[in-house]
């Protein structure tokens, strides 16, 4: 039970850590909007790794031949997403400095937290990153069909809380960049520089080898 816990909980971290387009996202999305906002986006990229998980833990070798043919679609249909997030990030944010919204906090949020937690929930499903870590936990599991129900359930949670506690943090850190940059300039700034990141990381994706 101990090692199920231990191995979820690395698991979570493991791909929940490494900062990429969709924790850049995550960080602009609540800086741009609340604390509410960004901690639901937050459980989305979470749920999404949770699911990763019980698959891993259920599925066995097989889910890595059958993601294989899928990979490079998933690869383009999440670098296509991010860029036009990343577009539209930077649009969003050069018309609200235009009509002089940014001097303070909005009091309406521009971006409602169910649909905030659904689009981080998609992005993550369809990242390749997430798909190919999870396979590599699949294969690296060679006693998976051996392992007790209670166990699989202790690792998949283990991996959602783990996952759920980073991006958390992200979204406080958002929030709290967000509070500090309050000026109209900073807050254009500020989504414009992670919109460009993000279009990077996109485009990198887009163009990695197949």
């Amino acid at each position: 039970m101990t090692a199920a816990l231990v191995a979820g909980l690395l698991a979570g971290y493991g791909i929940a850590i490494p900062v990429g387009a969709v924790a850049t996202y995550l960080v602009s999305l609540t800086a741009r909007t609340s604390l509410k906002t960004g901690g639901c986006a937050a459980l989305g990229v979470a749920t999404a790794d949770g699911l990763y998980a019980l698959v891993a833990a259920l599925g066995g070798a097989a889910l890595a031949a059958a993601l294989e043919p899928v990979l490079v679609p998933l690869r383009w249909a999440s670098g296509l997403v991010l860029l036009a997030l990343a577009v539209r990030g930077a649009v969003g944010a050069v018309s609200q400095y235009r009509e002089q919204l940014l001097a303070t906090r909005s009091v309406r949020d521009p971006v409602h937290p169910a649909r905030a937690y659904l689009t981080l929930l998609g992005i993550t499903l369809l990242n390749p990153t997430t798909v190919i870590y999870f396979a590599a936990l699949v294969l690296g599991s060679r006693t998976a069909e051996a392992v007790r129900p209670l166990e699989q359930a202790v690792f998949v949670l283990a991996a959602f809380v783990a996952s759920a506690s980073w991006q958390l943090l992200l979204a406080g850190g958002g929030a709290l960049l967000g509070r500090a940059l309050t000026g109209r300039r900073g807050r254009l700034v500020t989504a414009l520089a992670s919109s460009a990141v993000i279009m990077a990381l996109a485009v990198r994706m887009l163009v990695a080898p197949r």
